[in-house]
C-alpha cells in the first residue's frame, strides 16, 4: 500500500474510531457516572490527571518521529536501528526514575489533598496506585507510534488506536455490570492498553526493517537528542500546567462535585482534540522529504498549510459551533442540569483552537526543523500564565473560572504560535490568516446567525429536538462553508471530485 493510502485509509480509521469513541462514551459516561457516583468520577479524574502530570517522556517520542523520519528520507536504515538502539537506553533510565517520583509522591497525597475526606483519599490511594504501575509499565513503548508513523504505517498505528477504544469501552460496561466499581475503570484502561502494546509491537515487527541495535553508544549522536528533547522536554512538562493540573487546583479551592463537572469538560475537549488531531503526524515524513529535496521549502509548505489548516479549521467549527448552539440543552439531557458548568467551559477551552489546530503543518515542520524551542518556550508562558490564573478564577468562578484561565493561556498559545510560523519558518501567515481565519470565521458566523434563528423557532423538547437542530446547523454550516468559507476555483475543485465520485458509483 502506498503512502498516499496509507494517509487516506489511516484518516478514515481514525475518524470511525473517533465516531465510536464519541457515540459509546456519550451513550456510557452518564451511566457510568451514575453506577460508581460524582465523588468517584471526580477521584478518578483527579488520579488520572495527576498520573499524567508526571508522566513526561522528555521529549524522546517526538525524537523518534523527528529522527527516523529524517534519516529514512535520507534513506539511512543503518541510522534508523543505531538511534533506536540508543533511545531505548534513555527510555529505560527514565522509566526507573519516574517511578521512583510516582512511588515517593504516593506518601505526600494527604498533604496535598486536604480537600478530600478520609473515606476519599482511601479509595483515591487505591486508584493511583493501580494507574501508577500501568503508566510505568506503559512508558517505554511510547516509541512504537513515532516508529509507525516515520514509516507510514498508519492503517495498523490508526487500527492500534480502534482496538483500545473499543476493548476499554467494551471492558468498562463488562466490569461496571458485575458491580466491580471504581477500581475496575482503570484496571480496565490497563488492560486495554497492554493488549494494544502487543498489536503494535507486532506490526513494527511485520511491517518495518527496524531492529535496533542495543549495542550502538555515540556521544554525539546523544548529545543531539538532548539538545532536541531538551527543549520537547520543557513544552510537554509545560503542557501539564494546562489540564492536567487543573484538576488538582480545583482540588485544593473548591470540592470533588467541582472536579467531577471538569471531567465532563475534559472528556467533551478530549472528543473535540481527538476529532481535530486524527491526521496529526501523518504529514512529518512528508515535510521531512521536502526539506531534504532542497529548493524553496517555505515556498513549497505553504500551500500545504492553507489546504490543511482549512480543513481543520472547517472540522474545528463545525463542533464549536454546533456546541454554542445547541451544547446546553445536550449537557442538560446528557448529564443533568448539575454539569451545566460545563458547557460554558467547553465553549471555552475548544474555542481557542480554531486558531491552533488550523497549524498542523506549521508545528510539525518546527520539529522537522528542530525549531521545538519556540514551542517549548510558548508553551512554559502559557503554562504559566494558567497556573497564575487559575488559581484566582478558579477561587471565585469555580469551574468556569478554570476554564476561562485556560481560555486566556490557549489564545495566546495561537496567537504566539501564528507569529513563529511567520518570523522563524517564513510561512506566509498573513495570507493564512486572510484565507483561512478570516474567510472560514465569516462562515461561522452566518451559521452562528442562522442557529439562533433556529432555535428561537424550534422549542427545546428533548432529545428529537436537539437532532433537529443539530442537523440543520451542520446542513448550515456546509453551505456556508461551501459559499463563504472557500473560493471559487477550490468550489469547483470540490464539484469536480463530487461529480467524478457520482460517475464511479
Amino acid at each position: 500500500m502506498n503512502n498516499s493510502k496509507q494517509i487516506k485509509l489511516g484518516a478514515v480509521i481514525s475518524y470511525f474510531a473517533i465516531a465510536f469513541n464519541i457515540i459509546a462514551g456519550l451513550i456510557y459516561t452518564p451511566w457510568m457516572i451514575g453506577q460508581i457516583g460524582q465523588s468517584d468520577y471526580g477521584l478518578y479524574t483527579l488520579a488520572n490527571s495527576l498520573i499524567t502530570l508526571f508522566l513526561v517522556d522528555f521529549g524522546l517520542g517526538s525524537a523518534v518521529s523527528r529522527y527516523v523520519s529524517k534519516y529514512r528520507a535520507e534513506g539511512d536504515e543503518e541510522k534508523v536501528n543505531n538511534f533506536l538502539g540508543a533511545i531505548y537506553k534513555l527510555y529505560a533510565i527514565i522509566d526507573a526514575i519516574i517511578f521512583l517520583i510516582l512511588f515517593v509522591l504516593f506518601f505526600f497525597l494527604d498533604s496535598i489533598y486536604v480537600k478530600l475526606s478520609p473515606e476519599e483519599l482511601e479509595r483515591f490511594k487505591i486508584v493511583y496506585i493501580i494507574s501508577a504501575s500501568y503508566a510505568v509499565m506503559n512508558f517505554p513503548f511510547f516509541t512504537l507510534n513515532g516508529i509507525l508513523t516515520s514509516y507510514e504505517k498508519f492503517v495498523p498505528l490508526k487500527l492500534a488506536d480502534l482496538l483500545c477504544k473499543v476493548m476499554t469501552i467494551g471492558f468498562t460496561v463488562v466490569a461496571l455490570i458485575l458491580g466491580l466499581g471504581l477500581y475496575s475503570l482503570v484496571t480496565v484502561h490497563a488492560i486495554a492498553g497492554i493488549v494494544t502494546i502487543l498489536f503494535k509491537l507486532i506490526a513494527v515487527k511485520k511491517q518495518t526493517p527496524v531492529k535496533a541495535n542495543w549495542r550502538y553508544a555515540d556521544r554525539t549522536l546523544y548529545k543531539d537528542i538532548f539538545g532536541f528533547s531538551v527543549w520537547v522536554t520543557v513544552a510537554t512538562l509545560a503542557q501539564r500546567l494546562i489540564f492536567n493540573i487543573t484538576p488538582s487546583i480545583l482540588g485544593i479551592v473548591a470540592d470533588v462535585s467541582a472536579i467531577a463537572v471538569f471531567g465532563v469538560i475534559i472528556t467533551i475537549e478530549g472528543y473535540v482534540y481527538t476529532i481535530t488531531s486524527a491526521i496529526n503526524g501523518m504529514f512529518l515524513p512528508k515535510i521531512s522529504r521536502i526539506y531534504a529535496d532542497g529548493g524553496d521549502a517555505e515556498k513549497n509548505l505553504t500551500p500545504l498549510l492553507l489546504g490543511v489548516g482549512k480543513f481543520q479549521y472547517a472540522l474545528n467549527g463545525v463542533i464549536i459551533v454546533g456546541f454554542a448552539l445547541v451544547g446546553e440543552l445536550f449537557i442538560k439531557l446528557w448529564m443533568g442540569v448539575d454539569y451545566i458548568d460545563a458547557y460554558f467551559g467547553v465553549l471555552l477551552v475548544t474555542v481557542p483552537g480554531l486558531f491552533f489546530n488550523s497549524l498542523q503543518i506549521g508545528n510539525t515542520a518546527l520539529v522537522v526543523q528542530k525549531k521545538v524551542k519556540y514551542q517549548a518556550l510558548i508553551a512554559v508562558i502559557s503554562g504559566a500564565i494558567n497556573v497564575s490564573l487559575s488559581f484566582v478564577f478558579s477561587y471565585y468562578l469555580g469551574v468556569v473560572g478554570a476554564a476561562l484561565s485556560i481560555f486566556v493561556a490557549y489564545m495566546f498559545r495561537a496567537v504566539a504560535t501564528n507569529i513563529v510560523c511567520y518570523k522563524v519558518l517564513k510561512l506566509d501567515i498573513p495570507q493564512f490568516v486572510k484565507k483561512c481565519y478570516i474567510r472560514m470565521s465569516l462562515a461561522s458566523i452566518a451559521t452562528l446567525i442562522i442557529g439562533w434563528c433556529v432555535n428561537q423557532i424550534i422549542a427545546d423538547a428533548g432529545w428529537g429536538s436537539l437532532v433537529l437542530k443539530g442537523i440543520i446547523v451542520v446542513v448550515a454550516y456546509c453551505i456556508s462553508i461551501f459559499v463563504i468559507g472557500i473560493n471559487s476555483s477550490e468550489r469547483r475543485s470540490v464539484l469536480n471530485k463530487i461529480s467524478s465520485r457520482l460517475k464511479r458509483g
